[in-house]
Formats: C-alpha cells, structure tokens, sequence
C-alpha cells in the first residue's frame, strides 16, 4: 500500500513567467518519490477538468495516442479535452505509479463518470509516459476500457475537484 502525499507535497506553484512556463517539476530521471509525485500531480490537473490548465502539462507538440484518437500538439490536446469533460459528467480520476525508468512513467489508473442521460461508467486503463528533460510530458500512450455501473457502485463520492489526501487510492478501493 503506497502512502499518499500530501496536498503540501503535491501543489507546485503555479507558472509566472515565460522561463517558468518551459519546467514542469519534478523533473527526469525520476525516483520514485518523483514519480509518485508527478502521477499525483497528473491527477490533480484531470481533477481540475481545466483542458487549458491541463495542457500546460505537455510540450507544444506533444503526441498522444487516447482510445481511437490521437491528438498532436497542445490545441489538439486542449480541443480534444473539452470534447472528453463535455461527454464525461461529474468525472473523478484515481492514478497510481506502476512503474518508472529514466524519463518514463507506466501508470494505471480508474475514473467514475456519467453521460448526460445518467447513466455512470467506470473506466479502467493504463497509461505510458514519455517526458522532455524540462519535465513536460511529450508523449502519452492510453489504453481505456468503459465499464457501466449503477450509481449505487461508485466508489468516489468527494466533491469535484482535486482528490482528498484521505480518500484510499485505486490498490486501497481493490481496483
């Protein structure tokens, strides 16, 4: 069972100047304490469903292959991004390090949402990450599967937005 950190462990300040726009902390090879920071951090960014915010995290031409769709470059993210959190109702995201090399980051994660006719899924899937030496991610490689559940199944019930540091992780709900 991993150890959740901390909100004060996870925030990053954000971005000021155009310097501080190019770094993204923590930065390549990753430790582990690194990457489970930088998994959090990913987290924390879906959480927002800001795609503008979110897209800050990847390099301006970063490629990304998600379901049957593969988005190149930030606004393709930032467009792609808007199309998921529109179809997506009340999303929340649960991630977990799986594993880490040098500048890679293998993750599998879970979230729970609901369609406009309110119906809820959870959907389950694993990620790839690939990042520049500045720490933003160029590369993102996801495999997602839709699981339907009744509303009486869902598993995260705190208000949208960032995941509370007492909330269990996915290994902790047995996903």
């Amino acid at each position: 069972m991993e150890t959740p950190l901390t909100t004060q462990q996870t925030q990053v300040p954000e971005p000021k100047t155009p310097a501080e726009i190019a770094t993204r902390p923590p930065l390549p090879p990753f430790t582990r304490e690194t990457a489970i920071q930088k998994v959090r951090l990913a987290e924390d960014g879906w959480n927002s469903r800001d795609p503008e915010k979110v897209a800050l995290a990847y390099t301006i031409d970063s490629r990304w292959r998600n379901r049957a769709e593969f988005p190149n470059g930030r606004q393709e993210i930032i467009e792609f991004l808007k199309r998921k959190w529109a179809k997506e109702l009340d999303y929340r995201l649960i991630k977990e390090l799986w594993a880490h090399e040098g500048n890679r980051i293998a993750v599998r994660f879970a979230y729970e949402w609901h369609d406009d006719s309110g119906h809820w899924f959870r959907s389950y899937g694993n990620e790839n990450w690939e990042f520049a030496e500045n720490g933003l991610m160029r590369r993102r490689f996801a495999s997602i599967n839709d699981l339907p559940i009744e509303e009486s199944d869902r598993k995260y019930h705190w208000p949208l937005g960032r995941r509370p540091d007492e909330h269990p992780g996915l290994s902790d709900l047995g996903l």
